[in-house]
């Protein structure tokens, strides 16, 4: 790789904070890393998202034991990619839950993104050596699908594309809180490099009609209230069209990948740069604005080379 990548600097322990958002549910944050979420049931728990690594996931863990000693039954994945889904070994679920098209992103992607994040996120990968392989999930849906915790109700459901082909949420009823995974993001970049920008806003505003009383969002703060869950819903869906605008317009006339970073850094970074992995983000973000202005719908395979070539353009 001819230029580290700004996370590959980041080795600072993040400060994990564990917040109830509602009644026996709650989401392990920190800093700006990626979150987890927890769904009390009346005989069980489901864990969203299982982390980088084992060892990670070791962490969701303690927290969940510090409120129930409930067993693990169910692991919901929002999304195929190696930092949400490599520690899911530690759970020991019977149940790992993904969307039919996420598990079809980890047939075709699924090792590619696992080499290529564990060059980009040094910190999050440390103790890989116990990650088994990939992972697989056992049940898979397209459009929705309802898990019952005992009484409890968890809906999982795609409503559209977003930072992947695949991205589910997990919305319960009973509290009117749902579970985001990385279609919304609280002072923290979106990672838009398996993204589809014309489409994401769209997802946002599918999100917004629940009127929900919380969000455990992919990152960043546990959103409690509607004016926290509005705010990051308006503040992500700027963020996406802030990189995609200027970009788009660059591409679309002929001009060249760095003029299109050029002008992404004039419209985001006033806005953004103080964002978590935000300069991580923005390289990848270009790239893939430019190339879906010029109608490449499938988002390309992320391979050493690729990031290679890649800045070379950067730098014109």
């Amino acid at each position: 790789m001819s230029k580290q990548f700004a996370s590959a600097g980041d080795m600072t322990e993040k400060e994990i904070s564990f917040t109830e958002i509602g009644r026996d549910l709650w989401a392990f944050t920190a800093e700006g890393d990626p979150n987890s979420g927890v769904i009390i049931g009346d005989d069980s728990v489901m864990i969203i998202e299982a982390q980088a690594t084992p060892r990670l996931a070791q962490k969701v863990i303690e927290k969940v034991r510090s409120v129930t000693d409930k067993p693990i039954s169910h692991l919901v994945l929002t999304h195929y990619h190696a930092v949400r889904v490599l520690g899911a070994s530690a759970y020991q679920a019977q149940n790992i839950i993904m969307s039919e098209k996420a598990r079809s992103m980890v047939a075709e992607r699924g090792k590619e993104d696992w080499a290529s994040e564990f060059e980009r996120f040094p910190r999050l990968f440390q103790g890989h050596e116990s990650i088994p392989g990939l992972t697989w999930p056992t049940t898979t849906f397209n459009d929705r699908m309802t898990v019952y915790l005992g009484k409890r109700r968890v809906d999982l459901m795609f409503l559209g594309r977003a930072h992947t082909a695949g991205d589910i949420v997990a919305y319960v009823p009973d509290e009117n809180v749902m579970f985001t995974g990385d279609i919304v993001e609280y002072h923290s970049a979106c990672y838009c490099g398996d993204g589809h920008f014309n489409d994401w806003p769209g997802t946002l505003e599918q999100i917004r009609k629940f009127n929900l009383d919380a969000i455990a969002p992919g990152r960043g703060d546990a959103l409690v209230g509607s004016e926290m869950v509005n705010a990051a819903l308006d503040s992500t869906a700027d963020f996406i069209r802030s990189t995609y605008d200027p970009v788009a317009k660059v591409a679309k006339r002929g001009g060249s990948l760095k003029e299109a970073w050029d002008a992404c850094r004039a419209a985001c970074d006033p806005k953004f740069k103080d964002y978590a992995i935000y300069e991580h983000c923005l390289p990848f973000n270009v790239a893939r604005a430019y190339d879906e202005a010029q109608d490449i719908d499938t988002p390309r395979i992320w391979t050493a080379e690729r990031d290679a070539k890649m800045w070379a353009d950067l730098q014109g």
